[in-house]
């Protein structure tokens, strides 16, 4: 039976069995973020602290990402992310049995978020350079895309869940059935059947082969460019998740319910961003689609900040989860369509770095901001600056569409596609 074209990476046995273990363990990994930071708040009650866990649990990415992406570079990318989730499972069962014994300390949960960013710094990059061996690059901005799709989707589902179990049975049984969640993806990735690659240049050093990675993204303009307004928005405006449970129980006055919900409307507006990125056939247009995108996210988080009745925030997060959607989406598809394999592992580790890396010194600065000037005026300045940096990048936009064509096209031809469509037919990415 012939696909849907916006669900055509899915004619992929490989992707299919990725789809649903990760549609099931992603629940599940939404439910423990959401959970874990209600815990921090109940134990602490402090904007500080919850920004400064979020700093633990993700400063790792920014750090070992790097590192992460030779190891993708280097061993079956599979197999990584075999292991990186079997440990993910290992550490939400210990934070579940900590938390549903009562012997739960807030030192041992940032110990917990720490380690589980050091597993991401190794996950995310193995993660992102395995989709193309799942479906190759003729359909990869639809798998990228469906993977955003399956990750929302349970957006949706994993807070709504988690703010009803907190507010009943309490945060442990959340992390539990986020350990249970990781047996769908780890069995769905055993049952893979993948072609072995080639592996890295042994004679070349660790070192030699990091830098290599960082040469491509410095010396190509339209990819550092690209990353450096992901970081922006990733260290100014993404924090606001961080700050979510003070919106929900101090100023919306809706407790872990109300955090549940805001958590999955947002989820919402994501998960319409990327089936809209999934109908897209080819890259024509993505590079204003960043620009846009990162605009609407500002203008949605200064909107959001102003807002002091709980439907008009929620109202307002579908928007900037929509908006964040596009920009990371599109983002992602144009830089994997423009480096090659044999760097996909490293490029996609600065990626991971500018995206998630760089959202931990978000979260502290926000988390210190909002004890001393309040959570409002910190989000609603993350929004000023996000809008500030998609100007700066929507000016600049012209001069690099060129550089955009040429990677593209240079790396279609080395898979084999004949240039005419190497960008769905035309090789005008932005046109009038």
């Amino acid at each position: 039976m012939k696909l849907p074209a916006t669900l055509r990476a899915l004619g992929y046995r490989n992707f299919r069995l990725f789809f649903a273990g990760q549609l099931i363990s992603l629940v599940g990994t939404w439910m423990q973020s959401v959970s874990q930071a209600w815990l921090v708040y109940r134990l602490t009650r402090s904007s500080a602290l919850l920004g400064a866990v979020g700093f633990a649990g993700q400063i790792p990415v920014f750090l070992l990402s790097a590192v992460g992406g030779i190891v993708a570079d280097r061993y079956s990318r599979r197999n990584i992310v075999v292991a990186t989730q079997t440990a993910s499972m290992a550490l939400a069962f210990t934070l579940a049995a900590l938390t549903l014994t009562g012997s739960i300390r807030i030192w041992q949960i940032f110990v917990l978020a720490s380690l589980l960013g050091v597993t991401n710094a190794f996950d995310i990059p193995a993660r992102q350079a395995f989709i193309v061996e799942m479906v190759g690059k003729r359909d990869l901005m639809n798998a990228i895309a469906l993977n955003s799709s399956m990750f929302n989707a349970s957006r949706v589902v994993g807070p709504a869940v988690a703010g009803l179990l907190v507010a009943s049975i309490g945060e442990g049984w959340c992390f539990f059935v986020n350990g249970i969640s990781f047996v769908a993806v780890i069995a769905g990735l055993l049952l893979m059947d993948v072609k072995r690659r080639e592996p890295l240049n042994l004679a070349a050093s660790p070192i030699s082969r990091l830098v290599e990675g960082f040469q491509f993204v410095i010396r190509n303009q339209p990819v550092h460019t690209i990353l450096i307004l992901l970081g922006i928005v990733s260290v100014t405006g993404m924090p606001y998740t961080v700050l979510m449970p003070i919106f929900a129980d101090r100023i919306l006055h809706g407790g872990a319910k109300a955090l549940g919900e805001l958590s999955s409307v947002a989820g919402v507006g994501a998960l319409a961003g990327a089936f809209l990125l999934a109908s897209r056939k080819d890259v024509r247009g993505l590079g204003r689609w960043v620009g846009l995108a990162a605009l609407g996210f500002g203008a949605s988080l200064a909107a959001f900040a102003a807002s002091r009745q709980l439907w008009l925030s929620a109202a307002i997060l579908v928007p900037t989860g929509f908006s964040i959607m596009i920009q990371m989406g599109s983002s992602n598809t144009l830089i994997q369509s423009m480096v090659p394999d044999h760097l996909r592992g490293r490029v996609m580790s600065v990626y991971s770095m500018m995206f998630m890396g760089m959202a931990p010194i978000g979260s502290l600065i926000a988390g210190t901001a909002a004890a001393r000037f309040g959570a409002p005026v910190t989000v609603g300045a993350a929004g000023l600056v996000s809008m500030a940096a998609a100007a700066v990048f929507w000016v600049r936009l012209p001069k690099i569409q060129t550089g955009v064509r040429s990677l593209i096209v240079a790396q279609e031809m080395a898979a084999g596609i004949p240039p005419q469509e190497a960008v769905g037919g035309s090789l005008e990415l932005d046109p009038e």
